[in-house]
């Protein structure tokens, strides 16, 4: 997606860009037309999120200390001592052990369900299955999340981020219970999700409509392709791009540029109305279908529906075992 010239004025709150004139908007180098009058945010959520995944996740290889529950030397990058990965054949993303990733908040529908720890659907969104998945994650996270939170702000940013995030979780509890798996990409497809619909609200501001879409489907197919591989979760982010996208149309719409530019006008001109009326239409539409979502499958999960018994391939989506790796971490 484009990029926007913001004047970073410190600390997280909104900055005025430019002057006002009688042509009252500028065009921004690649995609998108970015009203002048239009509050501008330092992006300062994002960046933390990212420390946050990259400490967790160190302090995650620290706990895990390959080396002393694998004597037989198999830990890969020995070198690394107690950071060292897992064998490749049971994780091949470079992380640690099932048994860690439990430890600290992986998700787990036996236990989520059975021994009431609901708190999981939580945490296992700030994890990650290994160097490969964070990498990849914490970087698709500023390319795309900074540009969010500086034109929509820190509060809907982050409010999307984090109940995607969850939306990603209940999903994957629902569809994926034989598997233990993190849900670090579920808060980046809802980001993804609502990046999409943000740009089919505002399609009417957006100049290079061919390259958003572009760049969208491949950080897309990358992520879900990564999602085949052990613990991390297709129906995580699934679930994450789905409340991701509903919650853009929530959140994310453009007011009109005459909307924006009532001041400059004469005090008998009618202002138009701040959204047009299918915004109005879709942000209702999206509420409706995302509250009705969350209770569904929050029912059907704490109700210990196992849809894997209904589907017998479905968990396929999410892991698909080979030679060279397991799905179950054994």
């Amino acid at each position: 997606m484009a990029s926007v010239d913001v004047e970073s004025r410190g600390g997280g709150g909104p900055v005025k860009n430019g002057s006002r004139g009688s042509n009252n908007y500028s065009t921004s180098s690649t995609s998108f037309v970015v009203d002048d009058s239009e509050t501008q945010w330092t992006s300062w959520l994002v960046p933390m999120f990212v420390v946050a995944n990259v400490a967790v996740f160190v302090v995650m290889m620290y706990v895990n200390d390959c080396p002393k529950h694998h004597r037989t030397g198999s830990c890969v990058a020995k070198f690394l001592g107690r950071f060292s990965f897992e064998p490749l054949r049971l994780n091949p993303l470079f992380g640690p052990s099932d048994s860690t990733l439990i430890k600290l908040g992986a998700l787990d529908w036996n236990r989520v369900v059975h021994r009431h720890q609901g708190w999981r659907l939580v945490t296992c969104i700030w994890l990650h299955a290994g160097v490969i998945h964070v990498a990849v994650n914490m970087l698709c996270l500023i390319l795309i999340g900074v540009r969010l939170e500086q034109q929509f702000g820190f509060v809907r940013i982050g409010i999307a981020f984090l109940l995607s995030g969850f939306g990603g979780s209940v999903l994957s509890a629902v569809f994926n219970p034989k598997y233990i798996t993190v849900g670090a990409s579920g808060a980046l497809f809802g980001l993804l999700g609502a990046m999409l619909s943000e740009l089919f609200t505002n399609w009417t501001l957006y100049t290079n409509k061919a390259a958003a879409l572009v760049t969208l489907a491949f950080v897309i197919a990358v992520n879900l392709a990564m999602g085949i591989l052990p613990h991390v979760n297709n129906f995580a982010n699934i679930g994450g791009f789905l409340t991701g996208f509903l919650l853009g149309f929530i959140l994310l719409p453009r007011p009109q540029l005459a909307w924006l530019d009532r001041r400059n006008l004469p005090a008998d001109v009618p202002v138009k109305s701040k959204y047009k009326a299918y915004q109005y239409v879709l942000w209702l539409a999206s509420l409706l279908l995302l509250l009705a979502g969350f209770t569904v499958a929050l029912v059907m999960l704490f109700q210990k529906k196992n849809v894997d018994d209904h589907c017998h391939w479905c968990h396929y989506l999410s892991c698909v075992p080979t030679d060279s790796w397991t799905c179950d971490g054994k």
